[in-house]
Parts: structure tokens; C-alpha cells; sequence
């Protein structure tokens, strides 16, 4: 009986320090206890974590718009944490909160962890936001993963982020005229840093970070 009665404590404990969490930010209110209070503690461990625990709640906010189950909304952020948590073992204490997130996408699509440290080695003094971000998409549009990083790190060292974004519609506009993806990536490397160029009918921002 002391047993059952002590487990129940450290239930009931456990449920009030997750509802506290939870009450820090009012946004979370907009999901069921449940949900709240098993994002909160994720949020809380984020925190925690030293990870932008901004993201995970834009994650779960995400879910309820979307009007996800609440177990896909939980497993969604349970990921995100755990890409973030990697992203940042691989680049470092100092990383921003953007290239965190960027480089959690990059993970989340396959993109090896070791990728993204020497993304930091060959560029230790430079943003890598944009670079992680290119990689993630490159991945998304069906360049295999390996691909993708190795695409991005033979070029690392001499462009920059414009040029960055260059290289990205160099290759996204090779794939929608029929290249295989991983040939448009490596033809595109091929062409060397002076071919990415940006001109007053191209964007120089960068698209909103792919979520993991």
C-alpha cells in the first residue's frame, strides 16, 4: 500500500509540475490538458536542453491547427526535440537557435549528424543557417541525403549565402526540367562558386526554414 500510495504522489507531482510548465505559456492552452501537459514537459526538457524550445511549440500549435490526434501532436514534438537535441551535439554550444532548427530539418530528412559538424569545421566563424537550410531542401526535392551534404560541403568553403541560394534554384529549376535529382546537384557543384550569381529578378532571402 505504501508503495501504490507513494507512486501516486509522484504521479500526481509529476502532472502538477508539467500543468505548471504549462501555464508559462498561455498559447498552450489551446490544447487538451493531455496534450498540454506532455508538451509542456517536453518543452521544459528543451529548455533544459539548451534547444529552442520556441520550436516545439510552434509544433504543437501546428498539430492543433491542423486538428492532428493528440498522440501525433506529442510523437511530433517528442521528434523535433530529439533532432534539435542532435542538431546541437553536432554543431556546437555556440549554435543560434536558427541554425539549430535548420540543421534539425536537415536530420530529420536523413542528412548524416556528422554533416552538419563539418559544416562547422570548413565555416567556424560564419552563419550556417542558410548552408543547413539549402541542405534540408536539396533532401526534400529527392537529392539522396549523403548527396545533399556532400554537395553542400564541397562548396562551403567558397560561397556564400546568396551564392547559397543560387546554387539551391540551379538545381531546383534542373529537376523541374527533367533532371534526376542527385545529377542536378552534381552538375550544379560542377559549375563551380562563379556560377552562382544573384540579379535584381532573383530573391536573395532565403525561404521559411523546412520544419522537421
Amino acid at each position: 500500500m505504501t508503495a501504490f500510495r507513494t507512486a501516486a504522489l509522484a504521479a500526481a507531482l509529476a502532472g502538477l509540475l508539467a500543468a505548471r510548465a504549462a501555464g508559462q505559456d498561455p498559447r498552450l492552452e489551446r490544447l487538451d490538458p493531455e496534450t498540454r501537459a506532455a508538451v509542456a514537459a517536453l518543452v521544459d526538457s528543451a529548455r533544459q536542453s539548451g534547444v529552442p524550445a520556441e520550436a516545439l511549440i510552434d509544433r504543437a500549435l501546428e498539430g492543433a491547427a491542423k486538428q492532428a490526434p493528440a498522440p501525433r501532436i506529442v510523437a511530433a514534438v517528442t521528434t523535433l526535440l530529439g533532432n534539435l537535441r542532435e542538431a546541437r551535439a553536432a554543431l556546437g554550444a555556440s549554435a543560434t537557435a536558427p541554425e539549430l532548427e535548420a540543421g534539425a530539418s536537415a536530420i530529420h530528412l536523413g542528412v548524416p549528424a556528422a554533416a552538419l559538424t563539418r559544416l562547422r569545421a570548413v565555416r567556424p566563424r560564419q552563419p550556417l543557417t542558410i548552408a543547413l537550410s539549402v541542405m534540408a531542401d536539396l533532401t526534400a526535392r529527392g537529392v539522396p541525403a549523403d548527396s545533399a551534404a556532400a554537395a553542400v560541403l564541397a562548396l562551403a568553403g567558397s560561397l556564400g549565402d546568396d551564392q547559397f541560394l543560387a546554387f539551391r534554384r540551379n538545381v531546383e529549376r534542373d529537376i523541374e526540367l527533367g533532371a534526376p535529382a542527385a545529377a542536378a546537384a552534381s552538375s550544379s557543384v560542377r559549375l563551380g562558386a562563379g556560377a552562382f550569381t544573384t540579379d535584381a529578378g532573383s530573391s536573395g532571402s532565403a525561404r521559411p526554414l523546412r520544419r522537421p
